[in-house]
């Protein structure tokens, strides 16, 4: 089945296209992207990969004859025992799937989650190749075929529902598409919304992506799998808050908590399209759809504003620095002030024709 594409004219896409070629231009080079405008300590950064680790990090031992460590070192060697059974019989089983096993012993999820990690990175291999897999909470729409590992052909074709990202993003061949872009949507409110304005179809091909918030590992592999197989430039759609912008750097730069699996997970390339701080003064969104930076926003600001990555990104650091002086934030949603379909009529069709981005 052929894609039957009803976006713009080809000219619309010439920014595009040049932008592109000079992501292509720096991947010959070697790097991650073209220039542009455990432990705290175990983690570096490499504009071409992101935030990974250092092969002399701090370590902290776990032993079975402490008292302070013996329950942990129980637990390690309890879910250790399990990822053992699971490749033996080559199984898989997800971290909630591990706590319900015994839930009184873990206490919690977030137990399991970080001896899983710990496993992970002690052992330097992917959660995958423990048997163990991620629930994906994110969705996916637009211009993009896939088969999956046990040959479930997937067409992920706009309409009025999106396809659930697939648990196992390892085994998804035979990936096609024609899209011009990805965009990584920060809220399933939103893009919802963009599916509701049939976005995907006005701008087709394009490719739309969601982690409904802070990103699960299925959604973050994916968007690497994506940007891996196809090159295309890959954008992201974020509130004009601090959190908003964390969301961001996860996807491009990756996480401390992940650093180990920096290679699989991110990518530098991704570039901030919307919404910018510097764009409510520009359209003149009123300061009634505006809202006061809590004392923990501007301590998540400062937190951004110090890290290595936003040295490398000055265009970055200006837009949070406006946001700093404002004292103020703004969801996606202030757009509506202007018209209920700003974003998708008038607001992301001029940002990607006229290279809008940073």
């Amino acid at each position: 089945m052929a894609f039957a594409p009803m976006g713009p004219e080809a000219s619309f896409f010439e920014v595009l296209d040049r932008h592109r070629e000079s992501l292509l231009t720096a991947l010959r080079r070697g790097g991650g992207e073209p220039p542009s405008g455990g432990s705290h300590l175990a983690s570096r950064f490499e504009d071409s990969v992101g935030l990974q680790m250092v092969s002399h990090c701090t370590t902290r031992k776990i032993k079975s004859d402490s008292p302070k460590s013996v329950q942990k070192f129980a637990l390690i060697l309890k879910i250790l025992s399990m990822i053992y059974k699971l490749v033996q019989s080559n199984t898989y089983a997800t971290k909630r799937d591990i706590y319900y096993t015994d839930s009184q012993l873990f206490g919690n999820q977030t137990v399991v989650d970080n001896i899983i990690n710990d496993i992970s990175c002690m052992l330097r291999v992917s959660r995958r190749s423990l048997h163990i897999l991620s629930t994906s909470k994110g969705l996916i729409a637009g211009n993009l075929r896939y088969i999956e590992e046990d040959g479930t052909k997937v067409n992920c074709t706009c309409g009025a529902t999106a396809v659930a990202v697939p648990s196992n993003i390892q085994g998804i061949w035979n990936l096609v598409s024609d899209a011009k872009f990805v965009l990584i949507v920060e809220k399933d409110a939103t893009f919802q919304r963009l599916l509701d304005d049939n976005f995907c179809n006005k701008m087709s091909p394009c490719i739309m992506i969601t982690g409904k918030g802070v990103p699960d590992l299925n959604t973050r592999l994916l968007v690497k799998k994506l940007w891996d197989t196809f090159h295309i430039p890959v954008f992201t759609l974020v509130d004009a808050d601090p959190h908003g912008i964390e969301i961001m750097c996860i996807y491009k730069y990756g996480s401390m908590s992940m650093s180990f699996e920096a290679h699989h997970l991110t990518v530098p390339a991704i570039r901030w399209l919307g919404l910018l701080p510097s764009d409510l003064k520009r359209l003149n969104v009123p300061k009634d759809s505006l809202i006061p930076l809590t004392k923990r926003d501007q301590m998540k600001l400062d937190s951004i504003l110090r890290r290595p990555y936003v040295t490398c990104q000055p265009f970055w650091r200006k837009e949070m620095e406006i946001m700093a002086d404002s004292k103020m934030k703004a969801e996606i949603q202030a757009l509506t002030f202007l018209s209920s379909d700003y974003l998708s009529r008038v607001y992301l069709p001029n940002k990607l024709k006229f290279g809008g981005w940073i």
